[in-house]
């Protein structure tokens, strides 16, 4: 019978043993060695496996005590009455103060400066400000003679014949008002005729 399609029966005595035909399988221990680096000698090749060996064992040690530090470090802020948002700020000052020291930050800040420098001692800008220069004084200057001429045809129409009589006859009508007041007399005289006269009840046809 093929080995291979045997049933296992977990109750025979033999159920520990391999078969024969197994014993030729190679079992891999995790020991297996690999080749030698080109380049290193054996003793070179342990000397090394040691070291990493013991810096593995460094860093699995140094995550404990920075799992154990950042316990405490909770355990102070809890106590303190620190908010994990007390904490962000903090953060985030730090990391905006650790890039403006950055060498980065620096080197686009200094660029920067230099751009603006040319840029403000170049040609083109130097035009272009002595054009917005004219431009705003020309449009002060029309602003202020819109202003004169404006100031002047008031003027002028103050001192017009046209004004001067409509000028006096309000100040006729206001004196008549203010003098028909201080009689005890609230009707205001005809502007049509003068007060002596009477008024016709009915115009002839």
């Amino acid at each position: 019978m093929d080995p291979a399609s045997q049933d296992i029966n977990l109750n025979s005595p033999n159920k520990g043993l391999l078969s024969d035909t197994m014993t030729d399988v190679p079992v891999d221990t995790g020991t297996a060695r690999t080749s030698i680096p080109e380049g290193l000698t054996e003793a070179e090749e342990e000397e090394l496996r040691s070291e990493l060996t013991k810096v593995e064992e460094e860093i699995v040690t140094l995550r404990q005590v920075l799992a154990a530090k950042e316990r405490h470090c909770g355990e102070l802020k809890r106590k303190l009455g620190l908010t994990p948002l007390d904490g962000l700020k903090q953060n985030l000052s730090k990391s905006w103060h650790d890039v403006q020291v950055s060498n980065a930050y620096l080197s686009a800040s200094n660029t920067l400066e230099d751009w603006n420098e040319k840029l403000t001692h170049s040609e083109a800008y130097k035009k272009t400000q002595e054009t917005l220069s004219q431009a705003g004084q020309k449009t002060s200057a029309a602003l202020s003679n819109v202003g004169s001429a404006i100031s002047r045809k008031l003027g002028d129409m103050r001192n017009s014949a046209t004004f001067k009589s409509f000028e006096d006859r309000v100040g006729t009508i206001k004196s008549k008002v203010v003098g028909g007041r201080e009689n005890g007399s609230d009707n205001l005289p005809s502007p049509t005729g003068s007060s002596d006269k009477p008024l016709q009840d009915h115009a002839p046809f």
